[in-house]
């Protein structure tokens, strides 16, 4: 089991700080950074205060968590709400498509919904940890009525190969099930995540 840390209340510049530290870290090792993050609404506040930080951006790589299969410049486009902050700075933002070669991540940023899924590996998908691609098509079902699209999503397999893994789970409706999910308490794909990885997780709520 990993090591396990949660933050209770924290805010977007507090989890932006937290980040920022992070991939200070990675870029000192030396040569381009890769991270994974989410779409959704969390994320962006929280990627708008990290950009204003003083990191050598031009050696990032930040693929989407996932996607919605819609052109780039559809509304509800990860990719493009990505790229219109990334690079802004300088950083390269990856597509997802399933013949691309997905890369070992120094953080994998990811989100969680209500019903417990993470990226769009939704529980109606049945997401397992020996998957034995990066990169998978699916449909979630029942669609979200705010988002009636297909999905592209990076695997359990993807993102554990990271060496740490950071949750941002707001909402009440949420709590619930995260805390069965870190308990090992339900079989949701955030659950399978969890239970399967061996680096440090961070969970900001």
């Amino acid at each position: 089991m990993s090591d396990r840390t949660i933050r209770n209340g924290k805010t977007d510049d507090a989890i932006a700080d937290w980040l920022a530290d992070r991939l200070e870290t990675a870029f000192e090792r030396g040569g381009p950074v890769a991270i994974t993050v989410p779409g959704g609404s969390t994320p962006f506040p929280i990627i708008e205060t990290l950009i204003a930080r003083d990191l050598p951006w031009e050696r990032l790589v930040v693929w989407p968590n996932d996607d919605r299969v819609v052109p780039e410049d559809h509304a509800a486009s990860n990719t493009g709400k990505l790229r219109a902050l990334f690079e802004r700075v300088g950083a390269e933002v990856a597509t997802l498509t399933i013949m691309e070669q997905v890369p070992h991540f120094a953080l994998a940023w990811i989100g969680m919904g209500a019903d417990g899924h993470t990226a769009s590996l939704f529980p109606n998908t049945d997401p397992q940890i020996d998957e034995d691609r990066s990169i998978v098509r699916l449909t979630p079902d029942p669609l979200p009525p705010e988002a009636p699209f297909d999905r592209i999503s990076l695997t359990l397999p993807a993102l554990l190969a990271s060496d740490e893994i950071v949750l941002v789970a707001r909402g009440e409706d949420k709590r619930p099930v995260l805390d069965a999910a870190l308990a090992g308490e339900n079989d949701l794909p955030i659950a399978r995540l969890f239970g399967a990885a061996h680096q440090p997780v961070t969970v900001f709520t």
